[in-house]
Formats: structure tokens, C-alpha cells, sequence
């Protein structure tokens, strides 16, 4: 499969941008942090997770995170054990370096691997991966929210929009992540997007497959949207496109 991909990540409404990009597409590896923390604290942490992910694919080198047999189960063990483990050597990397005015930094990120016919998700908080097939939208994460976690209870529209807010799970702050790890079968002419909450909190699935699915779609105008809906957080967007190798 051919695969491509575009990011756009903007500050917004806010004083400075907290989110960060990564793409190794010699790896297949596509990720987004969304930074929290105070004073640069959330910057530091979401530059500090990624920069910890990229280190850790090229020490692995060429074999990477195992993805070529995400066919296989031994395959699928071995990619979601080496990915899960970089995600918790990202969390120790943050935790090691929350001192002194950085103590209450922290990040979420959400991942995608895609080789061939197969992709490997992970995430941890509420960054989040969506896919878009026949046009239509679909969230492929759920969040790590204290909402979430209390699905199935009673409660009113004003506190599940703030408990929605209150993530359960951060790299940084707190005890061991456990990132939330999944399996998807590719087809060509998936699209993916790996966004941060300033984009999936004021654009729901309908219109992310509107923007998506357009000639002018692509991270560009989802970021757009997102700002033009009143997002009043950093804005992050990152698409991957798969499609048939040529001839």
C-alpha cells in the first residue's frame, strides 16, 4: 500500500502551542501529543514524548515496530509489545524530567502504525484516531475520560461536559500508563486522522468526514474548521492517506 500523509498544528486562541507532530514514515509511525502543565510544562512534555518515540524506532532500525506481520498473531504480540513499551519509556522519559517548575507536566498521545494491509493503534488520554472509509467517520479510540469511566451512570448534559474534561490517564503525571492498544484491517482509500481534543472537541464525526472526504480536505481544512467552530485550544491534525501502490 502507498501511504500519505500530511499534519497542520496551530496555537489558536491560546498563547503558545502545547501540541506536537510526529511522522517516521520509514516506520509507519504517525503520532500527536496533546501537552499539559503549566508554564511551558506542556510543551516540553509533548516534544519530550515524541522525541522519545522517534529514539526508540531508531533503535530498533530497519526490523522497526515489527509491522510488516501485524498479519500474524506472533506478529501482532511482538508489534503492540514493542509499541506499548515505547509509549511507557515516553512516560518514564516525561516523569524523569517533571522537576522543579515542570513537576506538573504531562501529555496524552494517540499513535498510528499502518503497514500494508494492517494498522496498530494506541493511545493514552483523550488525543484521538479516527478513520474515514466511504465516506463516512468513525472513532477508532475511546478516551481515557473520567466520563468514560462512569458510563452507564446518571448524570446531567453540564457535568458530563466537565467530567469529560478530566482525563484518567496522562504520560507524566501519576503511576505507569497503560496504553489502550487495537487492530484494524487497511483498505485502500482509508484515511486516518490523529488530532488533539482542540479539534475533536468542536467537530464531531459528521463533519470531520465532510472535511475529510472534500477535494479540498486534508489537515489544512480540518484545522480550519476547528477554529472557525471556536475551538479555544491548540489545534492539531494529522491525515494519512492509504492507497494502491502504482503499477
Amino acid at each position: 500500500m502507498r501511504i500519505e500523509h500530511e499534519s497542520v498544528s496551530i496555537t489558536g486562541r491560546r498563547k503558545n502551542n502545547e501540541d506536537a507532530v510526529l511522522a517516521i514514515p520509514e516506520h509507519g509511525l504517525f503520532a500527536v501529543a496533546d501537552g499539559m502543565g503549566g508554564y511551558e510544562g506542556g510543551e516540553v512534555a509533548s516534544k519530550l514524548a515524541l522525541s522519545s518515540l522517534r529514539a526508540y524506532c531508531d533503535l530498533l532500525g530497519e526490523d522497526g515496530l515489527g509491522l510488516s506481520e501485524l498479519g500474524n498473531v506472533e506478529g501482532r504480540r511482538v508489534a503492540s509489545e514493542r509499541l506499548g513499551l515505547a509509549i511507557r519509556i515516553a512516560d518514564r522519559e516525561v516523569r524523569r524530567r517533571a522537576v522543579g517548575r515542570l513537576r506538573r507536566m504531562g501529555t496524552t498521545i494517540a499513535c498510528v502504525a499502518v503497514a500494508g494491509e494492517h494498522a496498530l493503534l494506541a493511545h493514552v488520554g483523550d488525543s484521538r484516531v479516527y478513520r474515514l472509509r466511504e465516506g463516512e467517520a468513525k472513532a477508532l479510540t475511546r478516551d481515557h475520560s473520567l466520563l468514560n469511566e462512569l458510563a452507564g451512570t446518571s448524570i446531567g448534559t453540564a457535568q458530563a461536559m466537565r467530567l469529560n474534561s478530566i482525563i484518567t490517564q496522562a504520560l507524566g503525571p501519576g503511576g505507569d500508563v497503560q496504553p489502550t492498544l487495537s487492530f484494524q484491517e487497511v483498505l485502500p482509500g482509508d484515511q486516518y486522522l490523529v488530532c488533539s481534543d482542540g479539534l475533536s472537541d468542536v467537530l464531531d464525526e459528521a463533519k470531520i468526514a465532510w472535511h475529510m472526504a472534500s477535494k479540498e480536505g486534508g489537515a489544512q481544512a480540518l484545522v480550519d474548521a476547528a477554529f472557525a467552530a471556536g475551538s479555544r485550544d491548540n489545534i492539531s491534525a494529522l491525515v494519512i492517506r492509504v492507497g494502491e501502490d502504482a503499477a
